[in-house]
């Protein structure tokens, strides 16, 4: 992990109440700090990593505990943190260089400027010869690309990634994640990705942080921030080395028990 802490998570539970009077315990006692890395959120379905990353965005309160960027408690959400859900969330009537721009207008910048720097994006993700495009017409995997384009246009400290790419198929889904370490590498931005993909987690982590069964609670963290998966230039070839195979099966072991 970084050296700079951006989130602190302190001892943060999560309950619902029940349509009869109960309370249903969604996570329990989660401590966390995230620095500048790409943290996995990993586990099971029902475990509460949506719901923790719905924390961190400000979408939704805790029930104990607290969550912190930069020191400063969250209370709701914030252009200082920027969410890319699974379900694609273009506008459908704008074109794709208006999608990308639209939060640069909400802070009130020139049309020139935020011409430049959603066109500057639309190149980073590879989506230039579409600015004109409308996402009706644009596959899921550029659909997304749209999505990652207008969340990092306004310059978050943090980008949150809810299973972004879980319905796309397998090239499309490797694309993307090739997608995302380049744009880590480029812009340096924290990422919080959640998924149940193990392969996907260590592929794209610096470090996992493995949830259990509902009520979720942190079981283990993997960290691959000081081994080869470091410094390795990710590609394709990565996923058949003995190292990468042992991890996958250090961490669904991990995932089985306790």
């Amino acid at each position: 992990m970084g050296n700079a802490i951006k989130i602190e998570i302190r001892d943060v539970s999560k309950s619902y109440p029940t349509a009869h009077g109960a309370h249903v315990s969604a996570l329990e006692h989660i401590n966390l700090e995230i620095g500048d890395e790409i943290c996995i959120l990993l586990g099971p379905s029902g475990c509460g990593k949506s719901t923790l990353l719905r924390q961190i965005a400000g979408l939704d309160r805790p029930t104990e505990g607290h969550i912190l960027l930069d020191g400063q408690e969250i209370h709701g959400p914030s252009r200082e943190r920027g969410m890319v859900f699974q379900k694609y969330t273009s506008f459908p009537w704008l074109t794709v260089v208006d999608n990308v721009a639209y939060g640069l207008t909400l802070m009130h910048k020139g049309r020139q400027e935020c011409q430049a720097i959603a066109e500057q994006w639309i190149s980073s993700v590879g989506l230039q010869g579409f600015e004109n495009a409308y996402p009706e017409t644009l596959s899921g995997g550029m659909q997304q690309r749209v999505a990652i384009a207008r969340t990092l246009a306004v310059q978050p400290k943090v980008v949150l990634m809810d299973e972004p790419f879980g319905a796309l198929d397998a090239q499309t889904r490797g694309e993307m994640q090739q997608l995302i370490l380049k744009i880590r590498k480029e812009s340096g931005t924290t990422i919080v990705f959640v998924t149940h993909d193990v392969e996907e987690a260590i592929y794209l982590g610096d470090r996992i942080v493995l949830l259990s069964p509902r009520p979720g609670h942190i079981k283990e963290i993997k960290d691959l921030s000081g081994n080869e998966f470091a410094s390795a230039e990710r590609g394709p070839a990565l996923r058949q080395s003995p190292t990468f195979v042992d991890m996958e099966r250090e961490v669904l072991r991990a995932l089985k028990t306790g």
